[in-house]
């Protein structure tokens, strides 16, 4: 988690992306906590991989960790030279059995890690594979290849981010070997050059599918991510905080809205997350992420994003305001 999410500036100026809230919660824990989930067993260490994102987010980072039961861990990436550089950053981490995940991802899925496979990578099947990272599977069910933003159709089956090796030494010594001989495919060194050495060694790679992914990669992929999020989540008590404020007033599920969070005489919903202490008055809202401590009147918004201590009022209809802007016409 470790990049600069240019793409989801200005939100991305003040906050880390994996921090930015998907129906009320970092980014980065949701994954977490689904990992964990998926694992079937004691997760002993959760490893971020960041840049400098100072005290108060490594700090909160270790506590998302420490709150399911595993020691948190953090790490550095100074520079962006792919992938495989990256992770190989936690290289302590990468022992025995390792799940490795891109923190600007989010799924749903029902399985389990398979501790006979040698590694498992998840995939999605998508219309423009040119984009990602792909797999070729062979008949006998295992991966045959990996063709990093193939230009020409080779699969449909794009590697989502998320892995599972079941000898994460291994791993690591391949990563390695790439960064000592230099071995980089567009000037980075990438995971997937990895697992192929892997694979050439006989390592039995499966693919693994889930039902939904999800991408936070800019600000319309983050709300649609939202609105989805909300919708899976719909009726839990995690989508309302304590002491709301509502007053004429209606909500259209799913929405989340935060610990005194006040709204009057507004309509909201569906797909909106309204953050701790926001106000929001005579509005029409849908589709959109409020964060905390700010002020929403007199506007119709959808598919926006609204950031911390923001100010905004006026005849827009789409909006990306990132922390501490104040916006009126």
């Amino acid at each position: 988690m470790a990049g600069r999410g240019s793409r989801l500036r200005p939100h991305t100026l003040t906050t880390p992306k994996p921090l930015i809230p998907i129906a009320g919660k970092p980014i980065v824990q949701r994954l977490v906590e689904d990992i964990v989930k998926i694992c079937g067993e004691k997760v002993d260490e959760i490893a971020f991989i960041i840049g400098d994102f100072g005290k108060e987010v490594e700090e909160q980072l270790v506590g998302i960790a420490e709150g399911l039961g595993a020691k948190g861990s953090i790490y550095f990436q100074d520079k962006p030279l792919g992938t495989a550089h990256a992770i190989l950053c936690a290289a302590p981490a990468l022992d025995g059995e390792t799940v490795i995940a891109f923190a600007d991802t989010l799924f749903k899925a029902d399985f389990t890690l398979d501790p006979d496979s040698d590694g498992v990578i998840w995939v999605k099947q998508v219309d423009d594979p040119s984009a990602f990272g792909v797999v070729q599977i062979a008949d006998e069910g295992h991966i045959e290849n990996f063709v990093e933003k193939p230009e020409t159709f080779v699969s449909d089956l794009a590697i989502i981010g998320i892995y599972y090796m079941k000898d994460g030494p291994a791993l690591r010594d391949e990563m390695q070997y790439l960064i000592d001989n230099n071995i980089t495919d567009k000037g980075e060194y990438q995971l997937t050059d990895a697992l192929e050495a892997m694979r050439l060694k006989g390592a039995k790679l499966q693919p693994g599918t889930v039902d939904h992914w999800m991408d936070c990669g800019n600000k319309d992929a983050t709300v649609d991510t939202n609105s989805r999020m909300l919708g899976f989540l719909d009726g839990m008590p995690e989508l309302r905080g304590e002491n709301i404020t509502l007053e004429n007033s209606t909500i259209t599920e799913p929405c989340y809205i935060g610990e005194g969070a006040v709204i009057r005489n507004s309509k909201i919903g569906p797909g909106v997350s309204v953050g701790a202490n926001t106000t929001v008055e005579n509005c029409t809202i849908t589709n959109t992420i409020i964060q905390t401590e700010s002020i929403v009147k007199d506007i119709d918004l959808d598919n926006s994003m609204i950031g911390n201590k923001a100010e905004v009022s006026g005849k827009f209809k789409t909006l990306s305001v990132g922390d501490f802007s104040k916006l009126e016409a």
